[in-house]
């Protein structure tokens, strides 16, 4: 087993529990510190996990919906169709408000949900195990979707080998394989060269903190130092005096939705790095599977923002509360980048330019 085969196998984010009787999740709050996996039961466990980030990253969270949804189906006990749907539905509906901007977990729970309504007139028995087979079908879709774009996008580093320095790459947040099924999206690209025998220090990459959740620091750095690519962190305001020294030559970020116009939505600090980028020349490309794309929603002014905790800002990485007690705290978990700053949107089924919604079209998405 080569170091990348052992860091996917380590760090496979949603799998089966013992006897398919559980899901079991790496809890990603807990990380870098503790690596540990756990079990989830019940749809209650399986709603806290999502919302409280013990699994996430769009691809991840739809994954888990789909496994969340195929077990809890199975612990229906009935042979009644019509007592087995209502139920399933209950599920889905519960599922479904634990985040609201990821359309991942919207289209992974539909799709169950599309399963069940077109298996009427079929055992339930039958019915719970092609629920089974469709989550495991959804996460082997997600491997392949991210191994897709992580070509394209090793296609583009490969454009930059060949000058006499380091490709400097910067990401923010965890668009890795902890985010996915495997290769992560924003990711990919750097897994893809090793596999295809870039040595680690080809490539330089620069890991925004990630503020407030440091899912940069605690996840994004982890897994790519973990595999041997050359990582360093900085600070979320410090990506301007990395492009000004003429280190980055090229940003990969991941996306939890994508307008029809290719706006899209990521972790809250995006934007900023595509204004940083589209100032000082640097090409920004956002990696997306085709399941990210929401040809229903016309513009990113139609996402919904998730507001979080304020908690996250004032206390959560901290002995003591480290602001004032009467100081009101802003906490949107997303912002919006304009597709005029993005350079291209990496999907599974090829690279999109503006205008992106022709683009969009072209790929047969509608």
């Amino acid at each position: 087993m080569t170091r990348l085969d052992a860091l996917f196998d380590d760090l496979t984010t949603v799998k089966w529990g013992p006897g398919k009787k559980s899901v079991d999740i790496i809890d990603q709050s807990l990380l870098p510190g503790t690596l540990k996996r756990i079990q989830l039961h019940t749809a209650e466990e399986m709603w806290e996990a999502i919302k409280k980030l013990k699994v996430r990253g769009a691809p991840a969270i739809g994954i888990m919906a789909a496994f969340a949804t195929a077990l809890l189906a199975n612990q229906i006990a009935t042979e009644d169709y019509e007592i087995f749907v209502k139920q399933c539905q209950a599920i889905t509906t519960y599922l479904a408000t634990s985040r609201p901007t990821a359309v991942n977990l919207f289209w992974a729970l539909d799709r169950m949900q599309k399963l069940i309504d077109e298996s009427r007139g079929q055992p339930v028995s039958l019915i719970k195990d092609k629920l089974v087979l469709e989550a495991e079908s959804i996460q082997a879709e997600d491997i392949t979707i991210c191994r897709n774009i992580g070509e394209i996008g090793f296609s583009l580093l490969s454009e930059l080998k060949g000058q006499d320095r380091e490709i400097g790459i910067l990401t923010h947040c965890n668009a890795g394989t902890l985010a996915t099924g495997k290769y992560g999206t924003a990711t990919a690209p750097m897994y893809m060269a090793l596999e295809h025998g870039w040595p680690g220090d080809a490539m330089h990459v620069y890991c925004d903190e990630t503020r407030p959740l440091l899912q940069g620091a605690r996840l994004t750095a982890f897994e790519l130092s973990r595999a041997g690519i050359q990582t360093s962190l900085q600070c979320d305001n410090m990506a301007a005096v990395l492009m000004a020294q003429g280190k980055i030559q090229l940003v990969f970020v991941g996306c939890d939705r994508v307008a029809r116009n290719g706006d899209t939505a990521n972790k809250i600090g995006t934007n900023t790095v595509a204004i940083l980028a589209k100032h000082y020349g640097i090409p920004f490309y956002v990696c997306a599977p085709s399941s990210t794309i929401d040809m229903a929603t016309l513009t990113g002014a139609d996402i919904p923002i998730e507001m979080r905790d304020p908690q996250e800002v004032s206390d959560m990485w901290y002995r003591e509360r480290m602001t004032a007690e009467q100081v009101n705290i802003f906490n949107p978990a997303f912002d919006v980048t304009d597709h005029s700053l993005i350079t291209g949107i990496i999907t599974d089924k090829g690279l999109c330019q503006a205008p992106f919604d022709k683009s969009f079209l072209a790929l047969g998405l509608s």
